[in-house]
């Protein structure tokens, strides 16, 4: 689904990126980080500072900042290590990976990658009938993007809704992670019922995931359009995470909506600049479920109270 030679499973993200850097983290290598990467990723490429590996960061979804970056040390002979999110949902892009591998492999480097929020979202041969592309195998198949070189860190919580998580790419490194991994001695593996799980929505994908897909990206367009309608601001773009940043207190509104029964996410800007309330659009929605929440939306922000509908 995704375009790499192997794959295995993990229990979770954090058991994955925290293992992934400590086997990494050996002589020769250097770690060049994306600012915007998940708290997560980071918490992995810290523990690889911790051992002494020389960590770099670039400015987010910039090749060249990355590049001067790399251009810069280029004389200590690192190996370097470009790590980023495949998607980043505040700025509702997905990476320039295509500009990160070739960076990485002009330096003898390595790709990897959190694709967490794009995995079974994003595939391959987007265009206006699947906006999203097919196949749901994430930013590498968008991106058109492979190689022995590349390694992809995924959740299948998001839109698998699995509590599990993967590890792909190249064959050779997967199996030098299988080797030195760590949380795979002393940590419980996924259990049966879990793997079970994961083997039934990537069934369900397989068979109805473009059509899934589709309607999806009707639900989100039609988000886009009835918020527009309002005058307030919204970032995400296509993606099914649809964030605001209203003027009004969030943690006010987000308390209004939640009294009305709309849900939606409290969340810190990049970096803990400003606060922002997030919309999470499911395949599952229904056009009258976004209505409601949007008519929520606009009384809460005029202080106006909404009688909480009963959903079935």
């Amino acid at each position: 689904m995704q375009g790499c030679e192997r794959g295995l499973l993990v229990t979770s993200t954090l058991h994955l990126f925290w293992d992934l850097f400590g086997a990494l983290a050996g002589s020769g290598v250097a770690i060049y980080a994306d600012v915007g990467i998940y708290p997560v990723v980071r918490w992995g490429v810290e523990r690889a500072a911790a051992r002494g590996v020389p960590v770099r960061g670039f400015a987010h979804h910039d090749p060249e900042s990355l590049r001067r970056r790399l251009k810069l040390d280029a004389r200590s002979g690192w190996r370097p290590l470009v790590v980023t999110d495949g998607f980043c949902p505040c700025c509702g892009g997905p990476a320039p990976v295509v500009e990160y591998l070739e960076c990485a492999r002009d330096y003898g480097g390595i790709l990897i990658l959190d694709d967490t929020q794009a995995l079974g979202i994003l595939g391959h041969s987007p265009d206006a009938d699947a906006p999203y592309g097919k196949g749901g195998g994430g930013v590498l198949r968008w991106s058109n993007v492979a190689g022995p070189d590349v390694l992809v860190g995924s959740s299948l919580a998001k839109s698998f809704g699995v509590p599990l998580a993967a590890l792909s790419g190249g064959r050779a490194l997967v199996e030098h992670f299988e080797s030195e991994s760590e949380t795979r001695v002393h940590s419980s593996p996924p259990s049966a019922a879990v793997i079970h799980a994961a083997e039934h929505a990537l069934a369900v994908n397989q068979t109805q995931g473009d059509a899934l897909r589709s309607s999806l990206a009707q639900l989100v367009g039609y988000f886009r359009r009835r918020l527009a309608e309002t005058g307030i601001p919204v970032s995400g773009g296509l993606f099914p995470v649809q964030t605001i940043a209203p003027r009004l207190d969030v943690a006010t509104l987000h308390e209004r909506l939640q009294r009305a029964g709309v849900r939606t996410v409290l969340s810190q800007g990049r970096n803990g600049r400003g606060r922002r309330l997030s919309f999470l659009l499911s395949a599952r929605h229904q056009p009258s479920e976004i209505d409601y929440a949007l008519d929520a939306l606009a009384r809460a922000l005029s202080g106006k109270t909404m009688k909480q509908r009963n959903w079935r």
